[in-house]
């Protein structure tokens, strides 16, 4: 089974992200419904290419718990995301995770861009 290689689990509230997320940095992170106390689901996968905490904030009240990490780019945050996809199929994700307008990066998986 796959792992996501992300700090957490924690709670997705406000006060959890500032308590644990103490660096603005561009990051990578997944979502859980927390409907399993004991397993962490899979349900969404994002980044921020700037800065991870506000970007998680932005969820709180539609999901109940989070894992993250920093990364040192924004090209890397990109990179985990689409791994963490094609990792883990979340259903919430309804498409493959965007590069930046203008980046011309590609996945590193399937070489979507």
């Amino acid at each position: 089974m796959a792992t996501t290689g992300l700090q957490g689990p924690f709670s997705l509230t406000e006060t959890k992200i500032d308590e644990v997320v103490r660096y603005e940095s561009p990051g990578a992170y997944a979502l859980d419904v927390g409907v399993d106390a004991n397993t962490f689901y899979v349900h969404y996968v994002g980044r921020s290419d700037v800065d991870v905490s506000a970007r998680l904030k932005q969820h709180v009240g539609n999901y109940r718990r989070f894992k993250f990490e920093y990364y040192s780019s924004p090209k890397a945050a990109f990179d985990k995301e689409c791994e963490l996809y094609h990792d883990f199929n979340p259903s919430d994700n309804s498409v493959h995770p965007a590069r930046p307008s203008g980046s011309g990066w590609r996945c590193p998986r399937c070489q979507a861009g």
